[in-house]
Parts: structure tokens; sequence; C-alpha cells
């Protein structure tokens, strides 16, 4: 319904209807209008503001479904890397114990990327604390799964060579001493028979007359032959895989520098050089640089009962000659 409108004429005392011009109605319309679409906006942008678009409702749906996704994603990361701790230690600790080789150094298996920071374009994300934590968590996996993958590389060749490495493991007594009879002192902190002082010896001698055969005990090659002050004449034998066997005060060479000897092959004859006090043989053996007791290594020479007897042996404080 159209409206009507009237104004008081004092005059007539009457109320007089007005007409309004175009432009007057032109103006109302448009005031109005004007009018209606502000309330509109507003109230759209109060709504807006309250509720959010649909647009931004799903973006929010799918930012909390990535969030969630990536807590699952470190949660797991964490579980495959408690998984491949185990699988380091089975390494370091069963097989390469098995095959008498080191372990895999702490530095090599934690190494890191170095350097840059790799993760610099993720600082800028929603929720940057989360993303780049999980993607390290992914690197460190993926660089130490390389690195055991390439250990077991290593374990692999190792086992191909295990049957070659058994041949070349010290694994008989140097000379013949079945009886023990020829076991004078063992390997360990001793009296010096010449100086009378105490002082660690580094191997096992073994008491023989001038002559006797000395035996590889290990296949092997002649790394050294010749004279070494306080030892005498003296072998080197290097087995490979990190063993290397010594004999001295010998008094015969029975083999060649250079030459590749056979376990059991005879390469010497015992004798008195050097500093020593009688005849007999020093004997060492050094595992990857360190000299080791050798008592531990006659196990394809001795029966059970022998063995545990030659331990005793060793460990008695008996007659040093060097």
């Amino acid at each position: 319904m159209r409206k009507v409108y009237y104004i008081y004429n004092p005059r007539t005392q009457t109320y007089d209807r007005i007409y309004p011009t175009f432009r007057q109605r032109v103006l109302s319309i448009l005031r109005r209008l004007f009018i209606g679409m502000g309330l509109g906006a507003g109230s759209f942008l109060v709504l807006l503001l309250l509720f959010g678009s649909p647009s931004e409702k799903e973006l929010r749906k799918e930012n909390s479904l990535l969030l969630a996704q990536y807590s699952v994603l470190s949660r797991r990361f964490d579980e495959a890397m408690g998984v491949l701790q185990d699988i380091q230690q089975r390494d370091d600790n069963l097989y390469r114990v098995v095959l008498q080789a080191d372990p895999v150094p702490d530095a090599i298996r934690q190494a890191g990327y170095g350097g840059t920071n790799r993760y610099e374009e993720l600082m800028d994300l929603p929720n940057a604390k989360l993303v780049v934590n999980t993607t390290q968590k992914l690197d460190v996996l993926t660089k130490q799964l390389y690195i055991q993958s390439k250990s077991f590389d290593d374990v692999v060749a190792m086992c191909k060579s295990h049957d070659e490495m058994l041949k070349c493991i010290p694994a008989i007594q140097p000379i013949s001493n079945k009886d023990l009879r020829q076991t004078a002192s063992g390997y360990g902190v001793r009296v010096d028979p010449i100086y009378g002082t105490t002082k660690f010896h580094e191997g096992m001698d073994f008491s023989a007359h001038t002559g006797t055969d000395v035996y590889a005990t290990g296949n092997g090659k002649v790394v050294k032959m010749g004279w070494e002050t306080g030892y005498g004449n003296t072998i080197e034998i290097n087995h490979g895989f990190g063993y290397v066997t010594r004999y001295a005060h010998l008094h015969a060479f029975s083999t060649k520098l250079g030459k590749s000897v056979m376990r059991g092959e005879v390469i010497g004859k015992v004798g008195n050089t050097g500093k020593s006090t009688g005849p007999h043989l020093h004997y060492e053996v050094h595992v990857r640089g360190k000299v080791v007791n050798p008592v531990n290594y006659y196990f394809m020479d001795l029966s059970a009962a022998d063995y545990e007897k030659m331990i005793r042996l060793a460990e008695n404080h008996g007659k040093v000659f060097d």
C-alpha cells in the first residue's frame, strides 16, 4: 500500500495532502535501499566473523585432519625408530660379535646432515613446530636406515668370507704341547726374570729344547722376519681379518718374508735369542692392533678338559723366560 503524506495548514486549520516530487521519491527510494544494503552487509559480516564462511569451515576441518595425521605420523616414526634401534643393537651385539667384527661407531650411526637449515622453508607454515619435528624424524630415520643397510651388506660379505676367516684365525698352539708340559708362563702381570721388576707379559712362554718346531697357528702371510730388540729372532704373520701373531726368541727361520703359510706349517725353530733366560718360544696374538690373551685361541688344538687345564696353567705365576 502506497504511503500518503499530509501537512497541517494553520490558515485553514486542515491537513493538506502533499504530493512529493519525482526527485524526492527517488532519493527516498535510494535512502531506503542503501539503509537496507548496509544492514544486510553488517549482518553478513557479523555472521561471517561469528561462524565463518563455508570455505573457511572446510579449510579448518582439513587443517585439523592434517594435524591429526601429522601427530599419528610422528608417533609411527617414533615406533619405527624403536624397531630400528633394536635392529642396530642386534647388529652390533650379535651378528658382529659372532663374526668378530667391530660395531658400527656411534659417530657414523648418529651422523646428521650438517651445515644448512634444511627446514627453513617450513618455518612459515601454520603449526611449523609439528611439521618440522616430523620432517626431522623422517630424515633421521632415512639416514639411519641407509647406514644400517650398508652395515648388513658388510655382515653379508663377512658371512661369505667366514669359512676363509676360520682358516685364518690363530686356533692352535705354536709348538707341540699336547700334554701341556711346555706351558711356562701366561699372559698378564709377571716379574721380569732379568730386572726383577713387575711388568705386563704380553704373550705366553712355551719352554722347549732349542730346535723344536714352531708352527703357524693360522693361515696368513709372513710380514716381518728378522731381529728385534728384546725379542731376538722374530716372525710376524698377518692372518687378515685383524689378526696378527708374533713368534719370538727363535733359533732359526724355516720360512721366507712375504710367504703365505698354512695353519700347522713349520715356520721356525725354538731358540734363546734376544732378552731370554733359556730356550723357549714367546708367542703373542694381536687383534685389530691390540694384544690379547693367546690362551683364548687354542680351541682347535685342545679338548675341553685340556683347555680348562691350559687356562689354569696360563693364569699362574710360573717361570718367565723373557
